[in-house]
């Protein structure tokens, strides 16, 4: 996003009707709120859509098997997409329904300007349709000869009048505006099936249908009363005709769209049929397509039989709206395929919420509190810790990036290792040895540092956690603004004199579960999760006897290879020596803390009689002993070094 940007328009798909908001869903309207948010605080003139899709054959057979109509079907099911997202406080500017007569009004403008263009003509199609995905297929992509190769499901053979859109006219258009805009589709690895499959040749579109009546209408002027639009041309128009194509025209000074976000098993309609639309309309391309991959649960695809389809609604009551939202964004790279378990949402609010941040900023208000009666003055910041500042601001210079090429997992990896440059300098400087020796100067200093970089950080985060954002700055004694963003962000100024405000506790630590399991899982919990689950019952009376003890074997382990694991902001691999004449292979959990080149040649405590197990699908064959407070996490390392396999006793 260029600093001359003054209009962003950001979109979601459309979400058809045919069900309520599941998960993915909710991780693409959040990853959007946070775009238009974020532009919003940088003073860009900001327009977010979403809405729903409502029209096509499998919503009227849906409706009539629950005896309504088809508008009564999609106005309920509507209603409770816009109901999540209101409770969820999704900041969209309109929320748009295939079923609004200005949106009508617009596809019909937009198919009358094709056709006279001469990209639309009529013609009769044959072939395989799949009613639940709306497509049509060939006969050599189908499965089996019969089922459709999206969903599985059996195909009919159509035959029919239909209107085609001259798709193949834009084969080479569409080749050469990909080969022009890098980043025209993200992430790169889904641009390039789509470059392929472009290679491979267009066919014209079947853009008509005459076998059902629920859709948009063709304009009047074409005189055909019994066709209606193909649900993909209509659906797809919504990204204008909420900006008043068609109509008055009013918002279209947003278009083109910056960001499109879309998920992965729709990327072709938005990133082939979208674009050839928009050629064939005269308007520009939107900037950036992206796709996201899919939500798992637990390692199993969800799914109703199985029980095991993740409410987001329920996840964000129980663990709160603002956690939910950085789990999302934080825990998959995207457009890869991410797995949800409570687990490691657990593990996120505890380790990252509660340990980095929320703890820092307890740090702030007991040192402001015990020593300046939290009053904090920014004075002397530069003089003491210019080497912080920078390394701070290197970190920051380069995070506008990652958000708007859709690395917000890498975005957010950056913001804390600004929070542990904050944590590691309280260590360093020891603010209560400081005021000891009378260096009272330097203390403040170091309150101030860390109180910037608190606000700093605020910033940048008031994206993803809104409502913990404005606690914070009301600690902190900071507005959340355009104001105060180019102050800090932009500009790096330093807060002015301050008073620091104490606060309840940002992120209570969570020691269970608090959603009840699916039954199918349940019953297939690996023996980690069991131990982990009988640990935790057992937390407030845990004492054992001695022959408990020496059931569990720890030995001396040297490390003698390491490197990190692919795809994981916490895994390193390590080839370990516990004097059994071959290296043991041990995924530990401690990237944040170690690098791979430090561990090399050192020895630490190990777990040596573990039952291995997979992570990553990656054998480990024992767990490395770490002690963890608010000032890190440290191996358990012998006094002198060990013969490797010494056991401990």
């Amino acid at each position: 996003m260029q600093e001359s940007c003054k209009n962003v328009y950001i979109t979601t798909p459309i979400y058809y009707v045919n069900d309520v908001a599941h998960i993915g869903h909710a991780y693409t309207t959040i990853i959007a709120d946070m775009l238009a948010r974020y532009s919003r605080l940088m003073g860009h003139n900001t327009y977010f859509l979403t809405g729903t899709d409502e029209h096509g054959q499998k919503i009227s057979q849906s409706a009539e098997a629950k005896g309504k109509t088809a508008k009564e079907y999609a106005d309920e099911i509507s209603g409770k997409f816009r109901t999540l997202w209101d409770d969820f406080d999704i900041t969209y500017d309109k929320f748009i329904r295939t079923t609004d007569e200005e949106h009508k009004t617009g596809v019909q403008k937009a198919f009358e300007t094709m056709y006279e263009k001469g990209d639309i003509y009529k013609g009769e199609y044959e072939g395989f349709y799949c009613v639940p995905c709306e497509t049509f297929f060939t006969e050599k992509q189908l499965v089996d000869e019969q089922f459709c190769p999206e969903c599985g499901r059996a195909t009919n053979i159509v035959k029919e009048e239909s209107y085609f859109f001259k798709l193949s006219k834009y084969e080479e258009k569409l080749l050469k505006w990909y080969e022009e805009n890098e980043d025209c589709i993200l992430p790169r690895s889904k641009k390039n099936e789509i470059v392929n499959f472009v290679k491979g040749g267009l066919k014209d579109l079947s853009i008509s249908r005459t076998s059902f009546d629920w859709g948009v209408k063709l304009p009047e002027s074409m005189n055909e009363p019994k066709h209606v639009m193909y649900v993909w041309l209509d659906a797809l128009m919504n990204y204008i005709t909420a900006l008043g194509y068609g109509t008055d025209d009013k918002n279209m000074n947003f278009w083109p769209a910056n960001v499109q976000l879309v998920g992965k098993d729709i990327l072709r309609f938005h990133a082939i049929y979208w674009p050839a639309f928009l050629m064939s309309l005269d308007l520009p391309l939107p900037k950036h397509i992206a796709a996201h991959g899919w939500w798992t649960r637990d390692g199993e695809k969800m799914s109703k039989s199985k029980g095991n389809v993740v409410n987001p609604k329920e996840v964000a009551d129980a663990y709160g709206l603002d956690a939910f939202r950085y789990f999302m964004l934080r825990e998959v790279p995207f457009g890869q395929d991410g797995d949800f378990s409570q687990k490691a949402l657990i593990d996120r609010i505890n380790s990252d919420l509660g340990n980095d941040l929320g703890n820092l900023l307890n740090r702030i208000s007991g040192m402001s509190g015990k020593y300046f009666d939290y009053k904090v003055s920014s004075v002397d910041v530069e003089k003491f810790h210019k080497k912080e500042l920078d390394e701070v601001q290197t970190i920051l210079d380069g995070l506008e990036n990652y958000l708007y090429n859709m690395q917000i997992n890498r975005y957010l990896e950056e913001i804390w290792k600004v929070l542990t440059i904050a944590n590691k300098a309280i260590n360093d400087y020891e603010p209560w040895n400081l005021m000891k020796d009378g260096k009272t100067s330097e203390a403040m200093a170091l309150v101030a540092l860390i109180t910037n970089i608190m606000a700093k950080v605020a910033l940048l985060l008031d994206s993803v956690m809104p409502e913990k954002i404005k606690i914070i700055a009301q600690s902190l004694g900071m507005n959340i603004n355009t104001e105060t963003f180019n102050k800090l962000i932009k500009n790096k100024e330093l807060l002015k004199d301050t008073i620091i405000t104490k606060v309840e506790q940002l992120f209570p630590r969570i020691e269970e579960v608090l959603l009840a399991q699916p039954a199918s899982l349940d019953e297939t919990k690996t023996e980690c999760e069991v131990k982990t689950q009988k640990e935790e019952k057992i937390e407030d009376d845990n004492l054992i006897t001695i022959d408990q003890f020496f059931q569990t074997t720890l030995k001396i382990g040297t490390i003698v290879e390491a490197v990190e694991v692919p795809k994981s902001a916490k895994l390193l691999k390590l080839q370990v020596d516990l004097g059994e004449g071959r290296n043991r292979q041990i995924l530990a959990g401690i990237k944040e803390y170690y690098s791979a080149e430090e561990l090399v040649g050192t020895q630490a405590c190990v777990v040596a009689n573990l039952k291995p197990a997979k992570l990553m699908g990656m054998l480990s064959e024992g767990m490395l002993m770490a002690a963890r407070d608010e000032n890190g996490l440290s191996l358990l390392r012998p006094e002198a070094p060990k013969k490797s396999g010494t056991k401990i006793s």
